[in-house]
């Protein structure tokens, strides 16, 4: 039964929680990744993927699976705002796709939303042998329950009334879910769950652990000290697609 079916009384059963990934070209693991949601999905969760343009089949191999598809011009930002705006769920869980949720990840959520969080998020553990990783996810974890700011590997998750109360994700190419925590933060500070989600090192793999850690941290100064998000994305990484 999926979250569209009719409810006993007759009436459209509304999910309590909407998870919403973001992709662009992961046609690798896509699958995987959707699988693993499928438990959280049978117990009323929506889940909603928004494609920024993939070239590499993602779409056909994500459609199956999910309560809804969109496309949308590329961006993360972009992309979680349009999930965002189609979701039906009381909590929005926004979700990379390299990053996999603990196995009671609505419960938690639930549970935090009930004892009146109006948004979080969790720990994270990043998957790779590297020691400095160890290192990373720890600062990770402790910078963002010290500072109320959280990063997307972290899973945000935020009631839908105060995402829209805080008008989404800023049309960012970079440091927008630095931004929405900013945004969210005027109105409460987090609650950090310590449940763990696991995501992806094959960012600090590719380019050399310390290399990336190096690039963070100034990207990250950089924006706090007023940088355009546009000329750190390019710095990032981010090139706009030939079309």
């Amino acid at each position: 039964m999926t979250n569209a079916s009719l409810a006993a009384t007759g009436r459209e059963r509304l999910p309590a929680l909407s998870i919403i990934i973001p992709v662009l070209d992961e046609a690798a693991t896509i699958s995987a990744r959707l699988a693993a949601l499928q438990a959280l999905r049978q117990r009323g969760a929506e889940l909603i993927v928004v494609d920024g343009g993939s070239r590499d089949g993602t779409g056909d191999l994500a459609r199956a699976a999910v309560d809804r598809f969109l496309v949308t011009a590329r961006g993360r930002a972009t992309q979680m705002n349009a999930g965002a705006g189609t979701s039906q769920g009381g909590v929005l869980l926004f979700l990379h796709a390299d990053t996999t949720l603990p196995a009671q990840a609505d419960a938690l959520i639930q549970r935090a939303v009930a004892r009146g969080a109006l948004w979080g998020r969790f720990d994270v553990t990043i998957d790779g042998r590297h020691r400095l990783l160890r290192v990373v996810e720890r600062m990770m974890n402790l910078r963002s329950r010290l500072t109320g700011i959280a990063t997307g590997d972290q899973a945000i998750f935020v009631r839908q009334d105060v995402f829209a109360r805080a008008g989404g994700f800023p049309e960012l190419p970079l440091m927008e879910d630095i931004a929405l925590s900013r945004r969210l933060l005027r109105l409460a500070r987090p609650a950090c769950l310590r449940a763990r989600v696991l995501t992806s090192g094959r960012r600090w793999e590719k380019n050399g652990v310390v290399r990336t850690i190096l690039l963070m941290w100034s990207l990250r100064l950089r924006y706090f000290l007023g940088a355009d998000p546009a000329r750190l994305a390019v710095r990032y990484g981010y090139a706009a697609r030939e079309r």
